[in-house]
């Protein structure tokens, strides 16, 4: 396994297109945290009583996050196709008969370059930002205070349980193109038509989309009406999980 892990490394980060991805996560997690911070310090002093109550400052800063994982998300999908892309698939398969364990060492190589990148992103964005709300005089949060530590670092998990997302989607679908289309569809699109949904029936949704659901690890202010951080994400890896397992399969069942 260490012959493969190595192997699968070195695919990696000889990669143009991982560097770049890893740039590209950085800076659009980064840069659009600090704009939402110093847009904050603009508009917190007109908000309303009840909008200055549930300001989450930590939340504030990391709202890059979401776009931040589509990026990450296609260099997961990127760790497959382009193999598929240059038919080097197939010498992959022949080096490493037992498919379980290429897509295991994919999986291994990946998910500490993205949580890496994502606590890069998590406190990139945290530490700049909160700085300038205080400056601006707009509450704000410090690595001690309650819940704050951990969502940074569930930053950090949930960026590497969405490039790990792409990595199954990348699997199944064989092809970059049709990958980020089922992840856009995923994380954006699917939102975007829930909001048409009656009351009740969007509620459920936010409460149990995985992908959202999972995104409440990286928040610190409670909401009676979703899961606990924690039971959120462990939602999105269940859903992660299952993704991997049924590329797991569709990997050895068919020829590559």
């Amino acid at each position: 396994m260490s012959d493969v892990l190595s192997s699968e490394w070195t695919k990696l980060h000889s990669l143009r297109s991982t560097w770049y991805a890893v740039l590209g996560t950085l800076a659009v997690g980064v840069g659009v945290g600090l704009m939402s911070s110093q847009a904050h310090v603009g508009f917190y002093g007109s908000s309303e009583p009840a909008d200055q109550a549930a300001f989450d400052p930590t939340e504030a800063s990391l709202n890059g996050l979401l776009t931040a994982q589509l990026v990450i998300s296609v260099l997961g999908v990127l760790a497959i196709t382009s193999e598929y892309a240059t038919g080097m698939i197939g010498p992959s398969a022949l080096a490493v008969p037992r498919r379980g364990r290429l897509l295991a060492a994919k999986a291994a190589v990946f998910a500490p370059v993205a949580f890496g990148t994502g606590l890069l992103v998590a406190f990139g964005a945290f530490l700049p930002g909160q700085a300038m709300l205080a400056a601006g005089g707009v509450p704000h949060a410090s690595l001690g205070d309650p819940g704050v530590l951990r969502a940074l670092v569930g930053c950090g998990l949930y960026l590497t349980a969405i490039g790990l997302l792409g990595l199954a989607l990348g699997t199944l679908c064989r092809s970059t193109a049709g990958a980020i289309g089922c992840l856009v569809t995923v994380i954006l699109l699917v939102r975007v038509l829930a909001q048409m949904l009656p009351e009740a029936a969007y509620d459920a949704f936010d409460k149990y989309w995985p992908i959202v659901a999972g995104e409440r690890i990286t928040h610190v202010a409670p909401d009676a009406g979703a899961l606990s951080p924690w039971a959120g994400f462990a939602l999105l890896v269940a859903a992660v999980a299952a993704t991997l397992a049924a590329a797991l399969w569709t990997l050895r069942a068919r020829d590559i």
